[in-house]
């Protein structure tokens, strides 16, 4: 391994949520005021994910006032504070520079509810799982 694959492996995010497009997030991005800093928020939909590696981002767009806003994000800037994926959206593509040109009902993306049932799923397995631990571990300490 050289020294920039090393850098790189140090400024990387330990957890980064899985981004494809069609998918509706709220970005925590840092914003520089002078000598202050704040949390903006932008959320929108994903429109594209390129890169890989230190250099993935991503496109959000938002429509704001009848004027569509596009602001693009690196994965792993130390500026963003946090990325909350709030809908898997299902689409064929993987650019959707079509929206641009879609507005109000045209521009819905369907819910993959695919992922989200497997994931509540694992989730009640999981709780499931530790409440039979739980149990177990009761019936197992000596009452005396």
């Amino acid at each position: 391994m050289n020294v920039i694959e090393q850098l790189e492996k140090e400024q990387l995010k330990k957890k980064t949520p899985a981004l494809r497009a069609g998918d509706t997030v709220r970005v925590h991005a840092k914003v520089v005021e002078g000598t202050r800093e704040r949390i903006q928020v932008f959320e929108g939909t994903v429109i594209r994910v390129t890169g890989g590696g230190l250099r993935r981002n991503f496109t959000v767009r938002r429509v704001t006032h009848g004027v569509g806003v596009e602001r693009t994000f690196l994965v792993h800037s130390p500026r963003i504070d946090k990325i909350d994926v709030l809908r898997h959206g299902e689409v064929r593509q993987g650019r959707l520079y079509y929206l641009r040109g879609k507005v109000g009902r045209e521009a819905r993306i369907r819910e993959r509810r695919r992922l989200i049932a497997e994931s509540a799923e694992a989730g009640e397995l999981e709780e499931e799982r530790e409440a039979l631990e739980g149990a177990e571990e009761q019936e197992e300490e000596p009452t005396s």
